[in-house]
């Protein structure tokens, strides 16, 4: 087996995953027209608020159709978190001018967008949901490892939980700014996970180990899933893991770059749920 000897020590997570990692991607569109009263720039800025509206609009049908929540107060909790939503534009997938023959010039945008739910609102959601397992809540992933602590010579084992079917990949940042992706990997290639089942890291056709080592210093496990699958980044093979080649910055909204999944006998579905969690880590001689 592989070693990969990198650092760590992981604070282990004893709570479900955290309310604020939940958000809906979705894609939308958006219209003005600039009449008599509107600049070029004003319509656009116009047709873009116009798509950020109905991305929240859709997300906020999608979570409570998706989620199948029976329960009213929880209902009512999910419609306040999205009704005070915030948006991150992911992508501009089209923009474009068009004449309209009874109001002339106008402008409209299609965009990927994050669906970003009230804070304090999910936090009420995550109190009322009765399990972290409930598959009828907003898609929910738990991140932990085997002990709080961990010294040089250790082993590590993560392990991912969800309350309902996700797509996910695994990644481990180290001090230096490197980041791994532990999962899917070269030899463990499933991104497809059951809800309610623990998986861990490493185990299976996994041909590496975790092992504490120096560099001591503050690193990440990063865990991003979605009920659709994941956007694809820059990946090269390393030993039994991936190198991700990926600029850094970029990984969230690349790996956000999410591809809709197509119902049986219904045109794809242009949202989905999605979910990040970060577990700090740190070492010890």
């Amino acid at each position: 087996m592989k070693k990969i000897l990198i650092p760590l020590i992981l604070t282990l997570l004893l709570t479900p995953a955290l309310y604020a990692a939940q958000s809906t991607i979705t894609e939308s569109e958006g219209y003005a027209c600039m009449g008599e009263d509107k600049s070029r720039k004003q319509t656009e800025q116009t047709a873009m608020a116009d798509a950020k509206r109905n991305a929240v609009e859709y997300a906020a049908t999608y979570i409570k159709s998706e989620t199948q929540v029976k329960d009213f107060e929880l209902q009512k909790d999910l419609i306040e978190a999205y009704s005070r939503a915030s948006v991150k534009i992911i992508q501009e997938i089209k923009r474009e001018w068009y004449k309209d023959a009874s109001v002339g010039d106008c402008f409209k945008i299609k965009i990927k967008a994050e669906v970003i739910p009230d804070e304090k609102a999910m936090e009420k959601v995550a109190k009322n949901v009765q399990s972290a397992d409930d598959p009828s809540a907003p898609l929910s992933i738990q991140l932990w490892t085997d002990k709080k602590e961990y010294k040089k010579g250790d082993m590590v084992k993560v392990y991912v939980k969800g309350n309902k079917p996700f797509y996910a990949r695994v990644l481990y940042k180290d001090a230096g700014g490197e980041l791994l992706q532990l999962l899917p990997n070269p030899y463990r290639k499933d991104n497809y996970f059951n809800g309610g089942v623990i998986y861990e890291i490493p185990s299976g056709n996994d041909k590496f180990d975790l092992e504490v080592s120096s560099p001591f210093g503050e690193e990440n496990v990063v865990i991003y899933a979605s009920t659709s699958p994941l956007g694809e980044i820059n990946l090269k093979s390393e030993g039994g893991v991936y190198q991700i080649k990926t600029t850094a910055s970029d990984v969230g909204d690349k790996t956000r770059g999410i591809t809709f999944k197509e119902k049986t006998g219904d045109k794809a579905t242009q949202a989905s749920e999605f979910f990040e969690e970060k577990v700090v880590v740190r070492t010890e001689k």
